[in-house]
């Protein structure tokens, strides 16, 4: 059995890799909203935190009733209890990466959890 899994990503709306990649703690997808496009729905999380990278693109995310501007190099990160929705600019799409974790979930950063093959 291999230690690693790839797969390419194009330019779906959206993209779950959880199966592609066999991820075990953690989902990403990849997202692609067209110009003036919007996710169909609020919703939040019962127990994840999602981090979100802008990868191209501009919009806003509405969180608990708060706009926040997002354009490309932009992180996000919204605890689960938040209510969020996404939208995209009207003049332009926007492209973005979800990760989704467990909160308080990370036990080790990389330094304490790397360890160096002499």
């Amino acid at each position: 059995m291999k230690n690693f899994n790839k797969t390419n990503v194009v330019n779906d709306a959206r993209t779950e890799l959880h199966d592609t990649l066999q991820l075990t703690g953690a989902e990403i997808s990849v997202n692609n909203l067209p110009a003036g496009a919007s996710n169909p729905f609020v919703h939040y999380h019962k127990k994840n935190e999602e981090i979100y990278f802008i990868t191209n693109g501009k919009g806003k995310a509405v969180i608990d009733g708060e706009a926040v501007e997002l354009t490309a190099g932009d992180w996000l990160r919204i605890s689960p209890a938040g209510r969020r929705q996404f939208f995209a600019a009207a003049d332009e799409g926007i492209s973005y990466v979800c990760i989704q974790v467990r909160e308080n979930s990370l036990e080790e950063y990389t330094l304490d959890d790397g360890a160096i093959e002499k």
